[in-house]
């Protein structure tokens, strides 16, 4: 179907419950690790502390993915989606914070990334669903800047609530500023998907009556998970691609996220006891210097459309990725708190890049009707980083720094930097399509999904016509006259 193009305020509308999801992940992301030590845990038994969440992300997200390209009902197709998970979120949020055990705190973070994940993946293929492949690029980086606002707000709340007075701790250590920013942070997150959820519609299946056949013949969990499969091993090359850039740079991510606030405390503060009120600094301070780095995100989002247009997109998300390498790195030689904010200036750039750039590529390689599985299936590629380092980085900090080594989370965040500069180099190898998605893709995805029945009433009809066309040329000529796969398919037709 041809999308009309979206104007800022509907972009706005649609892209707004991303700031919601980004302050509860931003508050967990910036305080957890912080949590878990003032629980006791020691720092080499923080990474396996995180592993129930991204497990159970290994799930959750192909699975929502293939459950919301299958669902439509009075919500649309991916907002039953973002308000279920919101409102899971924002329970475990609010109570995550009066945690009295390491367990119950890992527990509750289990549920809070298993919710988070619930409204989050099905947002990227929201934006491919909405929008034209010349707009798609613009609202990936607008999901960049309510990131950015997010993650800013939830990363400085602490620090701020600190300053205008609040103190002390709960019964179980955790200070009061994270707890009343947590309990801030499920208000905020529910009413900013409610906001997109009532705002803005979704575009129904072309034919509903064939919909809703296809919809009953996939029915049941083996269909669902058959679906996963094929899309697993059905991979795009662009899409394989892609996946070992995102693995190196979600390494290097978690790095960052799991041991920069204890790093801030330790190398830049010089607290040795977690307990210690100095400690609480140091905690409060990374928390604020994470601040800047989403600040800088918002900022740079706004030209990162421009940047790719005069460049490429690989062009422009392997220089952010080397920004960032070198912001990570450059933590080793800095004491000052203050000149600490710095680093966070390359992490911002990278991250403007890392949340839009890598899914405005792979929408342009994905056949349209199974938007919302792949993009499942591609985050997976966030999931095993974060499983590699809960289940790895403890023996592997205490093989390579020691046991109880007070500078491994300053090793850590460095060992980032490496990992960075790495998915910077694989980003050369990735194919970018660079417009609309392959005639193929197309096929493939009117397969699974009738969905552009209208003009075309069955994919074996477009099968004919492919074989009656023996001129690739003419297939290049009937795309640059619409990016719209149905005039692909007429223009198919006509030869």
């Amino acid at each position: 179907m041809n999308k009309p193009r979206l104007s800022f305020r509907q972009l706005f509308n649609m892209n707004y419950g991303f700031f919601g999801i980004q302050f509860g992940w931003g508050l967990q992301l910036a305080n957890m690790s912080a949590i878990y030590e003032r629980l006791g845990a020691h720092p080499d038994q923080v990474p396996l502390l995180w592993l129930a969440a991204p497990m159970t992300g290994l799930l959750v997200q192909p699975i929502i993915g293939a459950l919301s390209d299958r669902t439509w009902g009075r919500l649309g197709r991916r907002r039953p989606y973002f308000l279920t998970g919101a409102i899971l979120a924002s329970i475990a949020l609010f109570i995550m914070p009066t945690s009295t055990s390491l367990w119950m705190a890992a527990s509750l973070l289990w549920v809070l990334d298993a919710s988070i994940n619930i409204s989050m993946e099905p947002f990227r293929a929201f934006v491919a669903d909405k929008l034209d492949t010349s707009q798609r690029t613009k609202g990936f980086v607008m999901q960049s800047l309510f990131i950015g606002i997010g993650a800013s707000l939830a990363n400085a709340l602490p620090f701020i609530l600190s300053k205008l007075g609040v103190a002390g701790n709960t019964a179980s250590g955790i200070p009061l500023s994270v707890k009343y920013s947590f309990q801030v942070g499920a208000v905020v997150f529910l009413l900013a998907v409610l906001w997109t959820v009532v705002t803005t519609s979704e575009y129904p299946p072309e034919d509903l009556e064939a919909f809703e056949r296809w919809r009953k013949e996939k029915s049941g969990v083996g269909a669902l998970l058959a679906e996963v499969g094929e899309a697993i091993r059905d991979m795009p090359k662009t899409m394989k691609q892609l996946a070992f850039v995102q693995l190196f740079t979600w390494l290097g991510l978690f790095c960052m996220w799991l041991f920069f606030v204890p790093a801030t405390a330790r190398h830049v503060f010089g607290a040795t006891d977690p307990q210690s009120p100095l400690y609480t600094q140091g905690i409060e301070w990374g928390g604020l210097t994470f601040a800047v780095y989403s600040v800088i995100c918002f900022v740079v989002a706004l030209g990162l459309p421009k940047v790719a247009e005069l460049t490429s997109r690989k062009t422009t998300h392997a220089l952010a990725l080397v920004c960032g390498a070198i912001g990570l790195l450059s933590v080793y030689v800095i004491h000052d708190r203050y000149v600490l904010l710095l680093t966070m200036v390359g992490v911002g750039i990278a991250w403007a890049s890392i949340l839009s750039m890598p899914y405005a590529i792979l929408s342009s390689a994905l056949p349209p009707a199974r938007m919302g599985v792949y993009m499942g299936v591609f985050n997976f590629f966030i999931v095993m980083p974060e499983i590699i380092a809960s289940l790895f980085f403890g023996p592997l900090t205490r093989a390579l720094f020691g046991a109880d080594n007070p500078n491994t989370p300053l090793y850590t965040v460095m060992l980032g930097g490496v990992c960075m500069l790495i998915a910077a180099a694989l980003v050369a190898r990735v194919h970018d399509p660079e417009g609309a998605v392959p005639i193929d893709a197309v096929l493939e995805g009117d397969r699974h999904e009738p969905r552009a029945r209208r003009q075309s009433t069955s994919s074996e009809h477009v099968v004919r016509a492919r074989r009656q066309s023996t001129s690739s040329e003419h297939v290049v000529r009937a795309r640059r006259q619409s990016t719209s796969s149905e005039h692909v398919v007429r223009a198919r037709s006509s030869y």
